[in-house]
């Protein structure tokens, strides 16, 4: 798939102008230069605050992505602590790197959350963002974050839901111009939210003390037309959205577009995005 130009080249008030064809480029890069700064490094650093980190911890990051959750946890257990941060995707793990200071105690690791390469008990606590609604087997995912926690040990993760609205009529228009895939991937994003699951989920691992607190975030977000195509191209959507011709890819923007106006606030999107956020510990 070639590179378009990027958006710097499309003026700020032409949104207009902003199109599939402006975006372009490898979606490691599209999502840290995109969806990090308007709802990763918000949440993430939400997470941070929650799992209480302190100076000398030895942290893992799991479903790292490019990065942001390990590089804020490095700043908070730096000078003594070290993190380690692990996803399957090595674009993701390029820009990681690449984003990481010369000086951060980040260990940049390719691996499966069902299969963690590291050793029984090495952890303080264990972190995991947005990830455990994506993984194959979330039992052995889980079995295996406890296993790599020491005894008096914390997990801290986070998952997103239920569909909020905007993303609801992305689905929706999904379903009506593109592709099952392009639907299954928006509903899998939101698809592990309900209390009682995650606590069921987390209990079955052998963790203990585990509670479920939800949130609600208000983001704010690019106009409408922006945060469409930058979300498309930091996600597989991009590839499917490519496979259409240019008038289908135009009846998509217009439908969500129209529909995204009434969560519009002086020309920025509002997101209201409700996260669980699971807090559990291995005692023994």
């Amino acid at each position: 798939m070639s590179a378009s130009p990027h958006p710097q080249s499309v003026p700020a008030r032409a949104a207009d102008r902003v199109s599939f064809e402006a975006y372009g480029g490898p979606a490691p890069e599209n999502y840290e230069r995109y969806f990090v700064p308007a709802i990763g490094a918000p949440l993430a650093a939400d997470l941070i605050a929650a799992a209480n980190l302190r100076a000398g911890e030895r942290v893992l990051d799991v479903a790292c992505g490019t990065g942001i959750v390990a590089r804020l946890a490095a700043g908070r257990v730096a000078p003594a602590g070290t993190v380690d941060a692990l996803d399957l995707n090595p674009g993701m793990l390029a820009v990681a790197r690449s984003r990481a200071a010369a000086d951060a105690a980040i260990h940049w690791h390719e691996g499966r959350a069902e299969r963690l390469p590291f050793a029984d008990g090495g952890y303080d606590v264990v972190l995991c963002q947005f990830g455990l609604q994506f993984f194959s087997d979330q039992h052995a995912a889980l079995c295996e974050m406890r296993r790599v926690l020491a005894p008096a040990a914390r997990l801290r993760l986070s998952v997103p839901g239920p569909t909020p609205a905007i993303f609801a009529i992305l689905e929706d228009a999904l379903r009506q111009q593109a592709t099952l895939d392009s639907v299954n991937f928006v509903r899998a994003v939101f698809s592990l939210h309900e209390t009682q699951a995650l606590q069921d989920l987390l209990n079955a691992a052998g963790f203990e003390d585990v509670t479920v607190d939800r949130t609600t975030k208000r983001l704010r977000l690019p106009s409408p037309t922006e945060f469409l195509w930058q979300y498309v191209w930091s996600t597989p959507l991009a590839g499917t959205l490519a496979q259409m011709d240019q008038e289908r890819r135009g009846g998509l923007e217009q439908r969500v577009v129209d529909a995204w106006e009434s969560f519009t606030e002086d020309g920025a999107l509002q997101l209201e995005l409700q996260v669980s956020s699971v807090s559990a510990h291995r005692r023994r």
